[in-house]
């Protein structure tokens, strides 16, 4: 799916509606698939039936009353407070508020917060604000959000969280932070970047009419990489463990042996048939309580030949986790990197060893942000934008594919445009679940998968498998292995719903 500005989403609706499409058609929609979201987002928490609308002046609100129209239908009570003179909102936002009444919804149009009693039960649904908004809130606007926000309701942003800048995802003072946001049309790139993240809660899709047509002239900054574009290696009946899939691992060091461990295992968890771990000769200890299905080489770093005799018959290579930035580890690294012919993902420390143009083509990197900046040799940039303009030009200078961990992680090609992934869970941000995603890239690579697409699929594999966990058990208690665990459960829901294999 495209991602776009703000403007250029503007631009493809006005072009719709000069064909002819009914803008009252579109609300009618885009309010309805709201308020299923929203009754089905009720269901699934137990909230009970009592919803309070934020309405602003523009269509956003017009969405907001259809979306509490549909919830009358449904038995809920709901009742709205209008930001704004009746008179001074749009023409369908007006409309739509009358018919609201008509049908039984209350409207409090707010001159002050005096009136403005949220209890302590139901769920809010936000309709301030489009995503056409920019500068700054004040005034009842702010007031409103503030309230919003501390009343601890679960709130259901319409297309975009009020106060959050659509393109750019800057808040300038306050912006609702919502637990779920229905977007509608195209995603836009202001939920990803910059504040815009830790606003929009989850993310779900509303169809609200736009033909195909003209979402394929919209102009994306970004794609965002969705359950329907995912595509599973095929399974061949009769096969043995290294064709299923043979990684060599590079990893761990004295007592860095765990990351080596979470890697390796990780491959095994997603799909790899055979992983053979090689590590330096004096981690041997670190390594002994390895499971038992990882086969384990302990090798000088002096005498790498064992590691080129395995990787003429091996799929993938992964280097870094664990493996230490001493002197003798870059020197092994300056000499060995050149001779891999096999497809690699390089993480951890080996993004501190090797240069920029000792990188392999084709090869995938996968930095935290902290790294990646250290590769672009730069100390800070002023937002986003600038770094994944950066991480561009990176990814086309050297020919690689980048993976930017962080939240949301995003892949950068140096043919394509960036693709978000848009999974994932705050419990993330903890030791060890980069070990884990290199693992998981590198068993899909083996699966005879190209770089571009086993690295948009591993991102995927590992958000979901972290939403699960945290899911299953805490954002707060999650730790690395718990999505290694969770893989399992993973592939056997997505054998269930994807058809399409590689």
């Amino acid at each position: 799916m495209k991602i776009v500005t703000a403007d250029e989403m503007k631009r493809i609706e006005k072009m719709a509606f000069e064909e002819g499409f009914s803008e009252n058609q579109f609300m009618e929609i885009a309010g309805t698939r709201v308020g299923e979201y929203v009754h089905d987002f009720a269901e699934k928490n137990k909230i009970p039936k009592k919803v309070f609308l934020l309405v602003g002046k523009g269509n956003n609100g017009g969405d907001a009353y259809v979306a509490g129209m549909y919830l009358l239908q449904k038995g809920y009570t709901v009742e709205a407070f209008h930001l704004a003179e009746l008179e001074d909102s749009s023409p369908l936002n007006q409309f739509y508020c009358e018919r609201f009444i008509e049908n039984g919804g209350r409207v409090e149009f707010l001159k002050d917060i005096k009136n403005l009693s949220l209890p302590s039960t139901g769920l809010i649904v936000d309709g301030l604000l489009g995503t056409g908004f920019k500068g700054q809130l004040e005034g009842l606007y702010l007031d409103v959000i503030e309230i919003a926000n501390d009343s601890c309701l679960p709130i259901v942003s319409i297309d975009i969280p009020s106060g959050v800048n659509g393109t750019t995802g800057i808040v300038q003072t306050k912006a609702i932070f919502a637990s779920m946001t229905v977007y509608l049309g195209m995603a836009k790139m202001g939920f990803f970047i910059n504040d815009g993240w830790n606003h929009v809660g989850k993310l779900v899709y509303a169809d609200f009419g736009l033909s195909e047509k003209f979402l394929e002239l919209a102009k994306e900054e970004a794609n965002l990489f969705t359950d329907e574009n995912v595509t599973l290696p095929k399974l061949i009946r009769k096969r043995h463990k290294y064709q299923t899939g043979y990684v060599i691992g590079i990893a761990g060091s004295p007592k860095m042996g765990g990351a080596a461990k979470l890697s390796a295992l990780a491959s095994l968890r997603a799909g790899a048939g055979i992983i053979r771990l090689f590590y330096p000769e004096n981690s041997i200890s670190e390594m002994e309580n390895a499971p038992l299905e990882i086969v384990k080489n302990p090798f000088n770093l002096e005498d790498f030949d064992p590691i080129l005799q395995e990787l003429k018959r091996a799929k993938a290579c992964f280097i870094g986790p664990g493996l230490g930035r001493e002197e003798h580890t870059k020197r092994f690294l300056y000499n060995f990197v050149p001779k891999i012919a096999v497809p690699t993902v390089f993480d951890a420390d080996a993004l501190y060893l090797i240069d920029n143009d000792s990188f392999p083509k084709g090869s995938i990197l996968t930095p935290h942000h902290k790294e990646m900046m250290r590769l672009l040799k730069i100390e800070s940039v002023k937002d986003d934008d600038e770094l994944y303009e950066k991480c561009q030009a990176y990814a086309k200078k050297y020919q690689l594919v980048i993976v930017l961990k962080g939240a949301p992680s995003v892949i950068f090609h140096y043919e394509n445009k960036p693709v978000i992934i848009a999974h994932g869970d705050p419990g993330m941000a903890t030791a060890g679940t980069g070990d884990v995603l290199t693992g998981i890239i590198a068993a899909v690579l083996a699966q005879n998968v190209e770089p571009y697409q086993a690295a948009l699929l591993g991102v995927f594999l590992h958000g979901v498998a972290g939403e699960w966990a945290a899911e299953k058990k805490s954002s707060y208690s999650l730790i690395a292995s718990d999505l290694i665990d969770m893989l399992p459960l993973v592939f056997k829901q997505l054998q269930l719903q994807v058809g399409k294999i590689l």
